[in-house]
């Protein structure tokens, strides 16, 4: 970790220094605004007076607006230099496990039944998505999400694999990515911006050509009749016409003029961050076939997309012309708006296409962007090896949890596949079994999105996760926690039965009901998974789940407790077997109820195995 750590402590420490460097040239900058104002008032002084010529203010004015367009520059750098040096401390956090609540959850895109999103913590405060999401645009946001939430296809992990090879120690192209977003800063739209560039189109075709005609014709004649009028003495009449005509064609295109430019507006404002970080990557060259051709979609004609967005603003920038006070009649005479409208629909129609391929491809670029920034800042973790045939596989050792911080991360092995692909996990309250699983499968999570994992190593094929870690009962709904558990395991029963290569990953099984249809509906369950090809792991407080197992690919694994000086003491390290102890009256009576648990019954054992 020291080596990204180092990196990015000398990067912020370099853009401090530029931000200090600036601030001073700005402070420089307003000292001689002041003086030169002072001057300018001096001047008139001595103007007033006589002894100097009024023509001398030119001199204080002109270095002024100079002054002026100096410091806005100045101040345009010193915000980028700031961005700059937040870019690498946000980084710093993310290494030294301080960046929980800094960063973006993505709480609005979890969806809201997912057979493991929330049970994992894929998203919301200190979630894996927020440790992951450097991304800016919603683009971006919305394509890591999906990555997060639908397993890729081996072949597709592997390529997500090359391109985060040669992104990862391009931090130069991260920071601009980050700072080329931060001031819309996922603003931009995908589906509203898509639909705008792909409507039908708001006029007909011939008309719109009627139209085009008639506002190329028209200002001409109406001009040239209030020029005759003034100038030549031909009677009003011409051009009152000419007024008259004008006001109608106003009236009939109104609503197209004013719909055309409204959205045009609001999705140029949009297509901004698009622009901006197109001009990121214009330059970039990959060796990598997949990033050069999502680089390719964005430039492709020779950097279309920039050029096209440069000319919508600047179409966009003569529709705001019309607004001004002192145009506003001119324009009104020329059929200005019309002109603008017509041509931000010409521009929709040739481009709006387009802009879906381009979203997708800057989605993708910054989704990649955000895994290389998560494996280059964690440069222990390896690359999952990916297992395309046989049955499913899931075996890593020294598995850890992302989300932990180091000093509390205990790692344990997994084995699941083979003539055992399950494994019952015992173990008293807070022992870490519920942690085990989560550990699990966020790292399956991770090797199928295309990240690295929190382990020593991890081999697996293409799986599939149902989970039931985070089950609650619905107030609105009606159901208990028992029915939402138990229509959970029919989802994923239901996953399993789509083929093989479901991992099955169930906390506290069937808890809601006694122990003999706990007992006889968990080994039902369970047995089918396996029947359809599924691995797991199933968590328990009830012994005789554990103990009545008699599936010969089903193992016992539990955790331990040990009663040290009154207090629990837990190893959250994973041990062969069914558990010994149960901690329950221990921590009833730790918390003042009045169990009046014997001092040898706080360590009981369990039914022998």
């Amino acid at each position: 970790m020291s080596e990204p750590s180092a990196a990015y402590r000398a990067r912020a420490q370099a853009r401090a220094e530029t931000v200090a460097h600036l601030r001073a040239a700005a402070d420089r900058i307003s000292t001689l605004r002041l003086l030169t104002a002072l001057g300018a008032v001096v001047i008139v002084g001595l103007a007033w007076t006589d002894r100097l010529s009024a023509a001398w203010l030119l001199a204080p004015l002109a270095v002024f607006v100079a002054l002026v367009i100096a410091h806005e520059r100045a101040h345009r750098a010193l915000e980028h230099a700031q961005r700059a040096v937040r870019h690498y401390r946000a980084g710093l956090r993310r290494i030294e496990d301080r960046w929980a609540g800094h960063g973006f959850g993505g709480t609005t895109l979890m969806p809201a039944e997912h057979p493991y999103a929330a049970d994992l913590d894929l998203f919301g405060r200190g979630s894996l998505f927020e440790l992951l999401c450097t991304a800016r645009t919603a683009a971006g946001r919305g394509i890591l999400a999906r990555w997060l939430l639908e397993p890729a296809p081996l072949p597709a992990v592997r390529e997500r694999h090359r391109a985060i090879d040669e992104l990862r120690a391009r931090l130069d192209l991260r920071e601009r990515l980050d700072l080329a977003g931060w001031s819309l800063d996922a603003s931009l739209e995908p589906e509203a911006l898509v639909a705008w560039g792909t409507a039908p189109s708001a006029v007909e075709p011939a008309r719109a050509a009627r139209w085009r005609l008639v506002a190329w014709l028209l200002p001409p004649l109406t001009t040239g009749s209030i020029v005759a009028w003034l100038w030549l003495g031909i009677g009003p009449w011409p051009a009152l016409a000419g007024a008259l005509a004008t006001w109608v064609m106003r009236r009939i295109t109104g609503r197209f003029v004013q719909r055309a430019e409204l959205a045009a507006e609001r999705s140029a404002r949009e297509l901004d961050v698009l622009a901006r970080v197109l001009a990121c990557l214009e330059g970039e060259r990959f060796d990598d076939p997949a990033l050069e051709q999502l680089r390719g979609r964005l430039v492709e004609q020779e950097g279309s997309a920039s050029r096209a967005i440069r000319q919508l603003a600047r179409q966009l920038g003569w529709a705001e012309a019309a607004r001004g006070q002192l145009f506003a009649p001119v324009a009104w005479l020329l059929l200005w708006s019309l002109h603008c409208a017509l041509g931000l629909e010409r521009w929709r129609l040739r481009h709006g296409p387009a802009i879906e391929r381009w979203l997708r491809a800057l989605g993708e670029l910054e989704a990649l962007a955000a895994l290389s920034a998560y494996a280059y800042e964690h440069p222990d973790d390896p690359r999952p090896e990916l297992v395309d045939e046989g049955p499913p596989v899931l075996e890593g050792e020294a598995l850890g949890h992302p989300l932990l911080p180091d000093e509390r991360c205990v790692r344990n092995p997994v084995q699941l596949g083979g003539a055992t692909p399950a494994r019952i996990v015992s173990g008293s309250n807070m022992s870490g079994k519920s942690t085990y699983l989560r550990t699990v499968g966020i790292n399956v999570v991770l090797a199928l999105a295309g990240a690295p994992v929190r382990a020593k190593s991890l081999r697996l094929s293409a799986l599939r996760i149902g989970a039931t870690l985070r089950v609650q009962d619905s107030l609105q709904e009606g159901a208990s926690r028992f029915y939402a558990e138990i229509t959970r395991l029919r989802d994923v029963v239901a996953l399993a039965e789509q083929g093989p290569g479901v991992l099955f990953l169930l906390d506290e099984i069937l808890h809601g009901t006694n122990s003999h249809d706990r007992r006889k509906g968990g080994h039902a369950i369970v047995q089918g998974l396996l029947d359809r090809g599924a691995l797991g792991l199933v968590t328990t407080h009830d012994l005789a789940l554990a103990v009545g197992n008699d599936d010969p690919r089903v193992v016992n694994v539990h955790f331990v407790d040990v009663l040290r000086d009154g207090a629990l003491v837990f190893d959250y390290r994973l041990h062969p077997g069914v558990v010994r102890t149960s901690n329950a009256l221990a921590l009833m009576e730790a918390v003042g109820l009045p169990v009046s648990a014997r001092d040898d019954d706080r360590s009981s054992p369990a039914p022998p195995a």
